[in-house]
């Protein structure tokens, strides 16, 4: 097609992995980097990342280098990368044009968690950034950049799906240029998107509904937040602020069993 390129991915979570098979549609991905395999699961058993399982499937080359440095070879000399996991050193940056997809309106939301830190903070829209990889945490320049509402009932996971849809369509759009052009990021508005950590997960029900609902969509459905109800753990996966402005829970998880809907787990109750 018009405008085909070959291209080179850094990719590994979910988020990358969606964005990875999209650009594979409408471009020639002639590598993929992504980190090593990792244990998963119960019994720790070796996983596969899931953009690797996306490129395995798409017939795409795989490199999973431990770190990165002058001895990785590239298999083009245009880079996207994508929830990729790892600093890119000077010595690679060098080597070609990395293009970075950041799921976030920068410089807002800078760091590893800008979906769920966006909806942590009730913000009310966000979107996707392509700029130049930089050794500065995703401070490069800007080649294109939109903006998407966050509705009340987003979580994440709708999230990630409509911004990996934006940055396809973006990449696209840059990709088709011989030569992208760059804009500075703003020098003001900078804010860190710090990853996910144990604390983030709990659930203090005593705190306003609102409050509550934003951390249950900004955990879900990938990570899972935490709340003790009537002396019992439980992950939450959906909520909502109710018509009198109460908090309702819609599904949680019991410890040891799956996922199910506030009434059913009520019952089960009883």
């Amino acid at each position: 097609m018009a405008g085909r390129r070959r291209i080179a991915v850094a990719a590994t979570a979910p988020f990358g992995a969606d964005v990875l098979e999209r650009l594979a549609a409408d471009h020639d991905v002639a590598q993929l980097l992504t980190r090593p395999d990792r244990p998963r699961g119960r019994g720790l058993r070796l996983g596969a990342p899931p953009a690797k399982e996306t490129a395995a499937r798409l017939g795409i080359p795989v490199d999973q280098p431990a770190r990165l440095d002058e001895s990785v070879e590239l298999a083009a000399d245009t880079v996207v990368v994508c929830a990729y996991g790892l600093l890119i050193p000077a010595a690679l940056l060098e080597r070609g044009l990395w293009l970075n997809v950041h799921p976030s309106l920068l410089p807002r939301w800078r760091g590893a968690a800008p979906v769920e830190r966006a909806l942590l903070a009730g913000d009310a829209e966000t979107g996707v950034t392509i700029h130049e990889t930089v050794e500065a945490l995703d401070a490069g320049p800007i080649a294109a950049q939109e903006a998407f509402p966050l509705g009340p009932e987003d979580d994440a996971g709708a999230v990630y799906a409509r911004a990996a849809e934006v940055a396809a369509r973006l990449l696209g759009d840059v990709l088709a240029r011989p030569e992208p052009s760059f804009s500075p990021q703003p020098g003001e508005g900078a804010t860190y998107a710090e990853k996910i950590g144990p604390g983030d997960r709990e659930l203090d029900l005593s705190r306003p509904p609102e409050e509550v609902v934003n951390r249950v969509r900004a955990l879900s459905p990938h990570i899972g937040a935490r709340a003790v109800v009537d002396g019992v753990p439980l992950l939450v996966w959906r909520a909502r602020v109710g018509g009198d402005g109460s908090l309702e829970l819609l599904e949680v998880q019991p410890e040891g069993r799956r996922r199910m809907g506030w009434d059913e787990y009520l019952r089960g109750r009883r």
